[in-house]
């Protein structure tokens, strides 16, 4: 089954190319606001499936087309990402320290929406390629047989990131906690939907140009580690955003203007826009070609406020 929210937070199901309204079926869940309603859904899924499903085989849809949608988990309790996850096309020659950060639920955007590149003298940002895991049940102190059973579901998750922002090694939180820098979507895929989540193709383009193509095959540590590792440091919740990291080799700069498009196996294609109002600019090699030149991973800014006079060699 595939869930969104669309047209003023109504959920709706996938049903081919028609969205069908469910949202009259799930009126007495507890829940404050309607943005509230997907997670109180996700917490109580088992008991509201089968009425679901008889539903939306008989229900009249409308085009998809014609519903504005928006981010699936307007407002996650916890939205925790996976660090330096994957091991670069099996370049590295172990995996990496399992590591994570935060992100504030002020970065959640939707399909269509625009992510604001904000006045810090950062040295470039860049926008990651991710798969999310959506957590269906309250997870604290699991075990890695446990986790899967803990996932409600997947989706396109987008990691935005400024590089570079002083002072050195105070990197997290200024540089992934950004309102706008994760966007989501277009829907949530429950878990049954998705085959094999350890062989799901991920590309992101930029302007229509392919820079990330890679496998969730390529995970350090895998999504029953991540989970249960994250459920061991604080309780995950229904509904909470688990992001399963990205690799780095076809990360490049994004600027004013861009268009990013975001596809992984089986979650639809997620598209959003750039905004930056100082039209600062860069280089638009990945990380890979530069390091094939000999120039450092992360490019110099070309133009704009913060622009040094770099040369490259």
């Amino acid at each position: 089954m595939r869930l969104f929210y669309g047209n003023d937070h109504a959920v709706f199901v996938l049903r081919g190319d028609e969205a069908v309204d469910v949202t009259s079926l799930l009126t007495d869940l507890p829940h404050l606001s309607r943005e509230d309603l997907m997670a109180a859904l996700i917490a109580q899924f088992d008991a509201y499936r089968a009425q679901i499903e008889s539903f939306v085989k008989a229900a009249t849809g409308v085009p998809l087309s014609s519903v504005k949608i928006q981010a699936p988990l307007p407002r996650p309790r916890n939205i925790v990402c996976m660090a330096t996850n994957y091991m670069e096309d099996g370049t590295l020659p172990e995996p990496p320290p399992i590591n994570a950060f935060h992100k504030v639920m002020g970065a959640i955007i939707g399909p269509g929406d625009t992510m604001i590149l904000p006045d810090a003298p950062a040295s470039n940002f860049e926008c990651e390629a991710e798969v999310a895991v959506v957590i269906g049940k309250r997870a604290s102190n699991i075990s890695e047989a446990e986790a899967m059973d803990h996932i409600f579901g997947y989706m396109n998750f987008m990691d935005g990131s400024a590089r570079g922002l002083p002072p050195e090694r105070n990197v997290f939180f200024q540089g992934k906690s950004r309102e706008t820098f994760a966007p989501t979507g277009p829907w949530i895929v429950t878990a049954d939907e998705i085959a094999d989540p350890y062989d799901m193709a991920i590309q992101l383009r930029v302007n229509g140009v392919l820079k990330q193509d890679f496998n969730t095959s390529d995970m350090a540590h895998n999504i029953a580690r991540c989970i249960s590792w994250a459920s061991s440091i604080h309780t995950l919740e229904p509904g909470d955003i688990l992001a399963t990291g990205t690799n780095h080799r076809g990360l490049s700069s994004i600027q004013n203007g861009d268009t990013i498009e975001l596809e992984c196996s089986g979650l639809g294609q997620l598209r959003i826009t750039v905004k930056d109002d100082l039209h600062r600019t860069w280089p638009r090699e990945t990380r890979l070609e530069r390091t094939q030149k000999g120039l450092p991973a992360l490019p110099p800014q070309t133009s704009g406020k913060y622009a040094k006079d770099a040369v490259e060699a």
